[in-house]
C-alpha cells in the first residue's frame, strides 16, 4: 500500500494490524481520484472511518490543505498517525478516536466545513446515507462537496440523499463506490454567498 500520486507519491503506508479493517486497494483508490480529482487546489478533507488513513492522505498528497481523520479503533488511530508522519503530513492533519456521529457533532461545533468526505464504514453498517443527512443538517458541507461512499456491492444506496445527488457509481468485485455531490441551493448547509446558475 502506498501513496499513488502527488507530493508524497511512492511513500509506503502501513496497514492496520489484525483483520478488522479493509484498506482500499490501490486500483480502487486510483479510480476514485481519477473521478473526483485527480488533483485539488486546497480544501478540507474528512476521512471518517479512516482505517489506515490512506484515502485522506492521498487527498492531501494531491493538494488538499487540511485533513481530519476519525476512527473508533485504537490500532487504526496509531496507524493513521504513523502513515501521516511517513507521508510528511502530520502538520496538515488532526486525528481523533471517536464514533462517527459524535465526531460529526463535535466538528460542527467548531464550524468546520469539508470539500471532500470519505465514508468507508464497516460493511455490516448500512448507514452511509444517514451520515450524509447528518452532515447536511449540521452544515458540514457546501455546494460542490463530494462524498465518496464505499460499501458492499450487493447493497444499494439511493440516487439522492437529502441535497446530495449520485454522480457516479462503480463496482470492483465485492466493493462498490458511489460518488455524491452536494447540490441543494436551498439547503441550510450551503455556504452563504454562493449562487447556483
Amino acid at each position: 500500500m502506498r501513496v499513488i500520486s502527488g507530493s508524497a507519491r511512492g511513500r509506503a503506508l502501513k496497514a492496520v494490524p489484525g483483520m478488522g479493517t479493509r484498506p482500499t486497494t490501490d486500483k480502487v483508490k486510483e479510480a476514485i481520484f481519477s473521478i473526483i480529482g485527480p488533483y485539488f487546489e486546497g480544501g478540507n478533507v474528512l476521512d471518517l472511518f479512516a482505517g489506515t488513513g490512506g484515502l485522506g492522505i492521498e487527498a492531501l498528497s494531491r493538494g488538499m490543505t487540511k485533513g481530519i481523520f476519525v476512527d473508533l479503533e485504537y490500532k487504526a488511530i496509531e496507524t493513521v498517525k504513523h502513515n501521516l508522519k511517513q507521508a510528511g503530513f502530520s502538520d496538515k492533519a488532526e486525528v481523533y478516536k471517536n464514533e462517527a456521529e459524535r465526531a460529526l457533532r463535535a466538528l460542527a461545533k467548531r464550524e468546520i466545513g469539508f470539500d471532500l468526505v470519505f465514508l468507508d464504514p464497516p460493511y455490516r453498517l448500512k448507514h452511509g446515507d444517514k451520515l450524509m443527512l447528518q452532515m447536511e443538517e449540521l452544515g458540514l458541507v457546501s455546494i460542490g462537496t463530494a462524498i465518496v461512499l464505499e460499501y458492499e456491492s450487493s447493497y444499494e444506496y439511493p440516487e439522492t440523499v437529502g441535497g446530495f445527488t449520485l454522480t457516479r457509481k462503480a463496482v470492483y468485485g465485492e466493493t462498490a463506490v458511489s460518488i455524491y455531490r452536494y447540490e441543494a441551493a436551498e439547503a441550510e448547509g450551503a455556504s452563504s454567498g454562493e449562487e447556483i446558475l
